[in-house]
């Protein structure tokens, strides 16, 4: 075996438990004791309990707080595919110039740090009645993630040929005609795996919410695993659970959707 193979398989397994050992860690440590995981932190469960789950479960009313992540994650993601494929299709059907400004316009969103405007977001979503409501959580998660889904599916539609939008033209097509009828569909892959990619920034997100959520009723998932960090004393159990029951809904998503993910991450890769 070359040197090279050598040195690419040894990274890929110093890669593997970089992933695998917090995976260990957290995954058994949700069924341990405070004491079993701290006599044991890298150790599988001895005396495997369900005492966590049940806690977690009744203490942080996880029915509610689930809900609402579920409701922020089915708004804002539809609306910003929605947004990112109208004006994608416009930056790939302009002409040159105005096709660049507008592209340049968002790919600015991707260059400016949340963390730089969270003060001026603040001041006018409270001055909108918006903050503490799952409708501000839902606009801000869309505007601040627009220029992602912008980028992901401009690249892929700009691949296409124009052939396509000309013989929709000749068929006596408009723009909404060949938006719906050919970008649309064609994208499908691109779409999906954008999606995927939405789907984990706003389930994951924890720095809106901190910032805009106050009533206890409207937090999301990230937000209520801070109950299990305190001041002097972190119950790193529940945490972990907490952490578990929070992928768990990502796990089954990415499951199901990983054929169309592999594919929209390789769509547009090869021009014919």
């Amino acid at each position: 075996m070359r040197g090279p193979a050598v040195a690419r398989r040894l990274v890929l397994a110093v890669y593997a438990l970089l992933i695998i050992v917090p995976l260990v860690v957290i995954v058994g440590g949700s069924f341990k004791t405070t004491q079993d995981l701290f006599a044991a932190p890298f150790g599988l469960p001895t005396r495997p309990t369900l005492d966590n789950y049940v806690t977690v479960l009744s203490r942080q009313n996880l029915l509610r707080v689930l809900g609402n992540s579920v409701l922020v994650v089915a708004v804002s993601v539809p609306v910003t595919l929605l947004l990112g494929s109208l004006v994608a299709f416009a930056v790939a059907r302009l002409p040159r110039w105005p096709s660049r400004i507008l592209y340049a316009v968002f790919a600015v969103g991707l260059a400016v740090p949340a963390q730089a405007v969270m003060i001026p977001q603040y001041v006018q979503f409270d001055r909108l009645g918006l903050r503490d409501s799952l409708l501000g959580l839902m606009l801000v998660n869309v505007v601040v993630t627009l220029p992602v889904a912008v980028f992901i599916l401009a690249g892929f539609l700009k691949t296409l040929p124009a052939e396509l939008y000309e013989a929709a033209e000749l068929d006596g097509a408009g723009p909404w005609a060949a938006y719906r009828r050919i970008a649309v569909p064609v994208s499908y892959p691109s779409l999906a795996a954008t999606a995927i990619f939405l789907v984990v920034m706003h389930w994951n997100d924890l720095l809106y919410p901190l910032l805009f959520i106050d009533d206890p009723d409207k937090r999301t998932l990230p937000l209520a695993l801070l109950d299990f960090q305190g001041e002097y004393l972190t119950e790193y159990p529940l945490l972990f659970t907490g952490v578990v029951v929070a992928s768990l809904p990502m796990i089954v998503a990415y499951a199901f959707l990983q054929r169309h993910f592999v594919a929209g991450i390789t769509a547009g890769a090869v021009k014919g």
